[in-house]
């Protein structure tokens, strides 16, 4: 995963915080979670999708992945086997932002944190739709080394960050 190295960074004073979408880390770093997210899909207004929402057409469609690897298997195909279901991936790309831009210009759909989705979508022309099964939840935590967070400034930032992430939806 991207993050992987973000412990690492932490250890070595790299980074003072990391904002990652895990809930568990070794046990030398504090954790908060800033709020819980899940997933929409993202799709140009005219997609099929939108007059058929049914988990057929989904799986007919062709699937934009968000991978920064370029990993076409994600966690949707692990909530699509558990049903004996899959997709057709047809693209990868490396952020949700590029996903957006490739979206508004094909008939590609891709799942997207609905907060995300709520920001961005309508300056790219997209609209959301909730998936025809559920994809989960994932939570946004930030992390800090037990050392950093004597650094005043540090614990400052770390309660800003809460208190954002408690106007965006808590946890």
């Amino acid at each position: 995963r991207a993050w992987r190295g973000a412990f690492t960074d932490l250890e070595t004073r790299a980074l003072d915080i990391a904002v990652i979408p895990v809930d568990a880390a070794p046990l030398r770093f504090s954790i908060r979670t800033l709020y819980k997210e899940d997933f929409v899909l993202a799709m140009r207004p005219d997609h099929a999708f939108r007059t058929t929402p049914t988990l057929d057409c989904y799986c007919d469609s062709g699937h934009l992945v968000v991978s920064l690897t370029g990993d076409p298997r994600g966690f949707v195909d692990e909530v699509l086997v558990s049903e004996e279901r899959s997709r057709r991936v047809q693209l990868t790309v490396p952020n949700f932002m590029f996903a957006c831009a490739i979206l508004a210009e094909t008939d590609l759909i891709c799942a997207i944190p609905r907060r995300f989705a709520a920001i961005y979508a309508a300056r790219f022309g997209l609209v959301i739709a909730d998936p025809p099964l559920p994809l989960g939840s994932f939570p946004l935590s930030a992390f800090v080394s037990k050392a950093a967070l004597s650094d005043d400034g540090v614990a400052w930032l770390l309660d800003r960050l809460e208190e954002v992430g408690s106007l965006v939806g808590g946890s």
